[in-house]
């Protein structure tokens, strides 16, 4: 069993990258499904507003620290995760693992066009990879069983959900296990990065977790004031979880 570490009242799998990547192959030769959760600063926040968000990610097999911030917090609150497991980075390795092991798989989020432009990026970078369907993200709640069902029809062992939050958590808890893949893997805007369509931080951004804001610097009238207000809950949030760890040196608590 993975460690975990509770925080903010989730349950936290303690993993590094390279474990991270060993239990998704091992689900796929073992036969086992595996769905796969991650959070940072901003979905933690909004899992406290949404419960049907928060009970999407929690009910996954394994639930990952993707931002930086929540590594950092997780020092702090002294339930420390051993580093980053971000999503896009865990894509791009199961990709280059499924090429070299033969294991097949499945796209399905982004506009078409996105999606069409990222799977020639993808037969380029991973000209092995066996891709056994994919599919735009643009769909209503009523076709997910159909959207499923087909993803199972095809074969596939790992799928990537490159779609929103919530919606991605909700159709992995809802139809994931309907899919048939062994791993589900919900990747956000990763399809778009791919694409090239928008473009990833700096590696010394992303070392000072500042990959949140280089992203409102290309998107400011979208995600500016989005980011602010989920950070700052981040921190009270936090900052409040700090002074209830802390144990009280009033008159009352030392010793005489």
């Amino acid at each position: 069993m993975t460690k975990r570490q509770s925080l903010f009242g989730v349950e936290l799998d303690a993993l590094t990258m390279d474990e991270t990547v060993t239990r998704c192959l091992d689900a796929v030769r073992d036969g086992e499904q595996l769905e796969i959760g991650v959070v940072n600063a901003a979905k933690l926040v909004n899992m406290r507003r949404d419960p049907r968000l928060a009970q999407a990610v929690t009910g996954c097999d394994l639930v990952l620290a993707d931002g930086q911030a929540v590594v950092w917090a997780s020092r702090v609150l002294r339930a420390p995760l051993p580093e980053r497991v971000a999503g896009i980075d865990l894509f791009m390795r199961l990709l280059a693992e499924a090429e070299s092991a033969g294991m097949s798989v499945y796209f399905l989020g982004a506009k078409e066009v996105v999606l069409e432009q990222m799977l020639r990026r993808v037969a380029d970078r991973f000209p092995g990879l066996k891709v056994a369907g994919s599919r735009n993200g643009y769909f209503d709640d009523s076709e997910q069983e159909n959207v499923a069902g087909a993803i199972a029809d095809s074969g596939a062992q790992m799928l990537f959900l490159g779609m929103t939050s919530p919606k991605k958590e909700i159709f992995t808890a809802g139809y994931g296990e309907r899919t048939g893949t062994r791993v589900v893997h919900g990747v956000g805007g990763s399809f778009d990065i791919l694409a090239g369509v928008t473009r990833r931080a700096p590696e010394s951004w992303q070392r000072m977790g500042a990959e949140w804001l280089y992203r409102a610097l290309q998107e400011p009238r979208r995600l500016g004031r989005r980011y602010l207000t989920t950070n700052a809950a981040f921190l009270l949030m936090t900052a409040r979880e700090l002074i209830r760890l802390t144990p009280s040196t009033g008159p009352a608590n030392r010793r005489h």
